[in-house]
This record gives C-alpha cells, sequence and structure tokens, in this order.
C-alpha cells in the first residue's frame, strides 16, 4: 500500500474527481462513514451514548458534520462543536454543515477560549469524542482556541498514557489535529487518540515511529479512488507494508516440489560463546520455507551449532586463537568452494569483531558472486569505513540496528533514530545497496529511493537473537525468490519476521519473549499469510 504525503492526496482526490467522476462531495461523505463504521465496531454506538464531534471551519470539519448526520441513523444525538464563525465555512464542508443542521442537528460555535471555557462541560462528560478539527494540510503549530481545546481533550489521557483510566475514546478524523501530515512534527499541542481513520492511504506522519502514541491505531478507509491508480503511479515511493504488497511470492507448493525448488542459503556465524546466534540464523531460513541451509562456524564450535538443530547442515571453517573465523579460508579458495550451489550468502550473526575475521569478512564482500546480506559483526567489520560497503561485487543487503547504522554513518544512534526514513535512503543510495533498519516500524529501503515501512512487531522482540532470526530468513526469502525483485523479497522477510513476533507475543507475553519462541511462530504466521484470499 502507498504512502502518501499531503500534496500526493490532494492529487490522488482531483484524479479521483476529475477523471473517474467520483464527486468531491461523495469523497467526503465515504470520509465520514468510514469514521462511523469505526464508531460502531470499536465503540458501541447506542441512543445514550455521549458523543462530541468538535469540527473545523476545512474539510476536516465537513468530514465532522457527515459523522454527525450519519450518527443520527444509530439513534445518536451527538453535539457538534464548531470552532469558527459559520460564515467562514466552504465549499463541500458548507454543504455538510447545512445538511447536518437541516437533519435537526445543533452546532455550538465557538470563537474565542471564553467561549470554550463555558462551553467545554460537555467534552468532561462525553463518552466518545470525535476530532475532526484539522486535517492534513497543517503547516505550523497550533495555537491560541484549538491549542486550548487540544489540551483539554488530551486530559482525558492521565500521565499521557494511553487508555489508562480514560473517560473517553478519542477517534481522529484522518490524522490527529496538531501532527503534520508529512514529517510527523507536533511543533505545537497534538491530539492524542485511540483511533485514526485515515482515507485512501497512510500518511507519512502517521506512521513514522515517533507518533504512534498519538496515533493510536491507524484505520485505513478507502473512499473511491481504485487502488490500482495508486500501485500504477510509479512516482509514489513509499510503501506500507501490508500483505498486498508480497501477493504472489507465498504460494501453496506445488505437489511435485522437491527442496531444491526452494533455494539453499549459506550462513557464515558463530564464534566461542555465539554459537547460537548462528543456529538461530540456520532456523530462521529453514522455517522461512529454504530448501536447504547450511552453516558454516569455526570448526570449535560446529558440534555445538549442530546440536540446535538436525535439519541444518554445518560446513568447518579455520578458527583463530579466539576460535571466530580465520581469513584463512580464504587462502586458494577455499571457501569460495562452499559457495558452490548456494543461493545466498548471510555473514554476521556471532562472528565476533576480532581483526582477522573483520579482514576476512571484508573481502568476502568485495569478492563473492552471490548476493550477500550483512548483519551483526558483519556490519562491525566496516565500522568507521562504511564507503567500503559500496565495494560489493554482487547484489547487497544490510541490516542494521540504529547503533550498527550510526557507526556505519558515522554519527550518533539519536540522530539515526531522528531522521530514520531520511537516513536509509542515503544509505541505500551510497552504497547502492538495500537497507533494512531495524527497529519499531522497521525500514527497507532500496538504491532507487523506494522505500517500505512495516507494521507488524511489539516491543517484545527487543531481546537478544531476534535479528539472527531475521537475517536467516532473509536469507531463506532470497533462496527461494532471487533477487529480481529483491526490495519486495526483503519486505516480505520482514513482514512475516514482526508477524512471528505478533503471534509469539500472544502465546508468552511481550517481557517473556524470546528468539526460539519467535521461531516457533513462523509457521503459524506462513498459515495465516497462506490463508488470505489474494494467495495464487
Amino acid at each position: 500500500m502507498k504512502i502518501l504525503t499531503a500534496t500526493q492526496m490532494r492529487e490522488v482526490d482531483r484524479r479521483t474527481t476529475e477523471q473517474l467522476g467520483v464527486p468531491s462531495l461523495q469523497l467526503m461523505e465515504n470520509a465520514g462513514t468510514g469514521v462511523v463504521e469505526l464508531l460502531a465496531r470499536e465503540c458501541g454506538l447506542r441512543p445514550d451514548r455521549k458523543i462530541v464531534i468538535l469540527c473545523g471551519k476545512g474539510n476536516n470539519g465537513g468530514d465532522g458534520f457527515v459523522v454527525a448526520r450519519l450518527l443520527l441513523k444509530h439513534g445518536c444525538r451527538p453535539e457538534v462543536f464548531l470552532f469558527a464563525e459559520r460564515e467562514t465555512v466552504k465549499g463541500d464542508a458548507a454543504v455538510n454543515l447545512k445538511r447536518w443542521q437541516e437533519a435537526g442537528g445543533r452546532v455550538h460555535t465557538v470563537k474565542s477560549e471564553a467561549e470554550w471555557t463555558s462551553a467545554r462541560t460537555q467534552l468532561s462528560r462525553a463518552e466518545i469524542i470525535v476530532d475532526a478539527l484539522l486535517g492534513t494540510g497543517l503547516t505550523g503549530p497550533v495555537e491560541g482556541l484549538l491549542a486550548a481545546v487540544i489540551a483539554d481533550v488530551n486530559e482525558l489521557v492521565p500521565s499521557g498514557v494511553q487508555g489508562a483510566g480514560k473517560r473517553a475514546k478519542v477517534v481522529a478524523v484522518d490524522i490527529p489535529s496538531g501532527l503534520a501530515s508529512d514529517s510527523g512534527e507536533t511543533l505545537g499541542p497534538a491530539i492524542r487518540a485511540d483511533y485514526t481513520v485515515t482515507f485512501t492511504a497512510p500518511k507519512l506522519g502517521q506512521v513514522l515511529p515517533e507518533n504512534a502514541e498519538l496515533i493510536g491505531k491507524l484505520v485505513i478507509h478507502p473512499i473511491g479512488t481504485p487502488p490500482e491508480m495508486l500501485v500504477k503511479d510509479q512516482k509514489l515511493k513509499l510503501h506500507w507494508l501490508e500483505p498486498g504488497e508480497f501477493s504472489g511470492l507465498l504460494k501453496r507448493r506445488k505437489r511435485d516440489s522437491h527442496k531444491g525448488d526452494f533455494g539453499h542459503a549459506l550462513i557464515v556465524a558463530g564464534s566461542r560463546g555465539k554459537s547460537g546466534a548462528a543456529a538461530l540464523a540456520a532456523m530462521g531460513a529453514l522455517r522461512a520455507g529454504a530448501g536447504l541451509a547450511t552453516v558454516a562456524t569455526p570448526e570449535s564450535q560446529l558440534a555445538v551449532v549442530a546440536s540446535h538443530m538436525p535439519e541444518m547442515m554445518t560446513e568447518p571453517l579455520l578458527g583463530t586463537e579466539v576460535e571466530s573465523i580465520s581469513v584463512r579460508n580464504l587462502d586458494y579458495g577455499r571457501f569460495y568452494e562452499l559457495t558452490r550451489g548456494k543461493n545466498v550468502l548471510a555473514m554476521g550473526p556471532g562472528l565476533s569483531t576480532h581483526p582477522e575475521t573483520q579482514q576476512f569478512v571484508r573481502r568476502v564482500l568485495a569478492e563473492c558472486e552471490l548476493p550477500v546480506i550483512l548483519d551483526a559483526d558483519g556490519l562491525n567489520a566496516f565500522a568507521g569505513r562504511g564507503a567500503e560497503l559500496r565495494e560489493h561485487k554482487s547484489a547487497l543487503a544490510v541490516t542494521p540496528h540504529p547503533g550498527e547504522m550510526a557507526r556505519l554513518m558515522g554519527c550518533t544512534a539519536k540522530e539515526v533514530q531522528a531522521r530514520r526514513l531520511d537516513v536509509a535512503l542515503a544509505a541505500a543510495a551510497e552504497w547502492n545497496a538495500f537497507v533494512v533498519l531495524k527497529g519499531y516500524r522497521t525500514i527497507i529501503a532500496a538504491p532507487d529511493g523506494r522505500a517500505f515501512i512495516n507494521s507488524t512487531g511489539n516491543p517484545g522482540m527487543a531481546t537478544g537473537g531476534i535479528g539472527d532470526v531475521l537475517t536467516g530468513m532473509l536469507a531463506g526469502m532470497t533462496a527461494q525468490y532471487g533477487v529480481a525483485t529483491w526490495e519486495r523479497v526483503l519486505a516480505f522477510g520482514v513482514y512475516l519476521h514482526g508477524l512471528a513476533g505478533d503471534l509469539a507475543a500472544q502465546q508468552v507475553g511481550e517481557p517473556a519473549l524470546i528468539a526460539s519462541d519467535l521461531v516457533a511462530a513462523i509457521p503459524q504466521a506462513c498459515h495465516s499469510l497462506l490463508s488470505k484470499p489474494y494467495d495464487d
């Protein structure tokens, strides 16, 4: 699903009206319908429900008037507040204001903070508050009257904790008022919503991780634009990961399939004390569907690695004095013999930062003809020398967490987190590589400027070994599907990894979640996707 900026959304609405003949008034009607459907499904609508709708003078307020009118069909009598002179409401919003009044609805006009002080008693009694004050066109901080209103709404969330002792559910129409659509910046006060119903496609500011507490649960409601209009628009380069993004990749296997049909992943991993990382990566590769997975690890660690899973294969490598991988494995082409018949090479989990091992990693990246997935200590081999990542011989995907990315880019992890999307796209272009910037809302950035933002995953996945499983899963996916559309293959692996984490958290809880739980949940995650109607 494409992610849009405010300008792109306006252009999409214009094209929907001018090219497809869907009147803008109908788009507004459809938007209001989506909000009411959410209210009925998540909040419950009864005649005695106390509902307050806060409307601005623009189209966002127009959506609010539609919501109010449609609530009458459920027997509800919402209180509607307009924070502007009625004469300033124009266009489709004015039409729907009139329709609401003609239906018998009342409008409380509030033009000053003094008037709001005397009117906000209704807010304190509300069970549901609909925020239709400001839409996606916001460009500066909210001040004055609307800032006071937003502050009063947020007082219903004690200590800023979502849902804790809350007296009202807050539903934002399109975007929480005060939140910038494109950057997600909150230059001033912003509504803290339980639900945000946005239209046609998610907006960039809604999917950035720092805004999760403001957005609440994001619901995307179609209002008349055909999905194919967005899919075919090559100017739209940002994607929100949902199952439709990889339709056709995960299919039911043919009856005459054999293991050779699903690729062979080579995983270079492990060192003394870190054999588990190698095993977890192999488990991830096989559970993600690879036909075969071989772990190449120091000979001293081979038995320990192999004991974790009988289905994996192993190859011994020469070790250093600290039992990490030696650069001597490259002598006489010995290591490259191991790459024969393999489809992808994953390097990094548990390798250690021994200088000789790092030298091994750098040489392999420059010489290996297989697609390479570089993670963990494989990335640390390039700390302070990130420019060398561009010297890869074959296709490259890197999977850093913010700290690793900071070491590669010569900045701080805080700086990476502050500009996650920009950093990932810049690195992908600089290194001519695919960048999987891990963390909440993992980003997959391609060298051509496209990016995918993941929608699955939970805080329980912030524990050791989870990244090793992801490396293995990405290797397993690549072994099966190749690199012709690698960005989608990587996106699929990231989505499936997060989904497995979510399913595991449902079973054991977030605090208790460990990497092995995630591995165990991969089959259920795959099955849930196979059961979708888009399966070919």
